[in-house]
């Protein structure tokens, strides 16, 4: 597994995920992440695929030394030569070839010490931590479940993201399991496994700050920042995409 370097991480980090290519709401967070003096930031994946400003969001992205980024699901899909997706449609083309080389260098998971990032689990950047979908729709896993699933993982901190619903989940074994949200994307559905919502509920760009404290522990902070979400909506309607509008006006699906 890939160590981080020891320079990293010394004091607090930001940790942000599933951007889906809005600029408005990074921009935002790149804002309040500067205004609280963090100068590092770990980028969980799913950057650009979104119908929103996905130039925008790269060209916020690429240039900041600040950021690590990992591979989420949606930024392997970029890679692909052809995927029958309206997302994959609007964004593919705008993309530059420097552009894919820089996703396609991403790894999938950083360790810190005792610190696991990933996208979705420490297995499958496609999958869900914290939930399971089935036919009855989403269900939270279990605290035994979780632990089963986790015995042989010997990391005690886990962030994660895919879902876009931020929680932070302690097992009685003392594992901590932090989804630390969505940037970009409040809300959506997904047809697979099975039909299925999720939704935050709140329009807020999402992420999380983990920093040490004197006692040698990691403290965990959610962060909720406001910003121009109609702005976003507005974009995202623009192109043809009144699911998204929705979702960054309410936090809710569209169903």
């Amino acid at each position: 597994m890939k160590e981080v370097k020891e320079s990293f991480m010394t004091s607090y980090t930001a940790v942000i995920s599933d951007i889906h290519g809005n600029a408005p709401a990074l921009q935002a967070v790149l804002e309040d992440i500067s205004k609280r003096g963090i100068d590092r930031i770990v980028n969980l994946g799913d950057s650009l695929f979104g119908p929103i400003d996905p130039i925008g969001t790269v060209e916020l992205l690429m240039d900041d030394s600040r950021i690590v980024h990992l591979m989420g699901n949606c930024d392997e899909i970029l890679l692909q030569e052809q995927v029958d997706s309206a997302t994959f449609t609007f964004v593919k083309p705008k993309l530059t070839s420097a552009m894919l080389e820089w996703i396609g260098a991403f790894p999938k998971f950083q360790i810190f010490e005792n610190l696991f990032f990933c996208h979705g689990t420490p297995e499958a950047n496609d999958r869900y931590l914290l939930e399971k979908v089935s036919e009855k729709g989403v269900e939270a896993k279990s605290p035994e479940e979780l632990e089963s699933e986790l015995e042989a993982f010997t990391y005690p901190y886990i962030f994660c993201g895919h879902s876009h619903v931020f929680q932070t989940k302690t097992l009685p074994s003392g594992k901590m399991i932090v989804n630390v949200g969505s940037v970009g994307l409040p809300a959506y559905n997904d047809e697979l496994p099975f039909p299925h919502v999720m939704e935050s509920g709140s329009p807020h760009a999402d992420y999380a700050i983990v920093g040490r404290e004197p006692d040698g522990r990691w403290s965990i902070q959610h962060i909720e920042a406001a910003y121009d979400s109609e702005r976003a909506a507005v974009l995202a309607e623009r192109n043809g995409r009144p699911d998204y509008a929705y979702a960054l006006r309410t936090g809710r699906a569209l169903l």
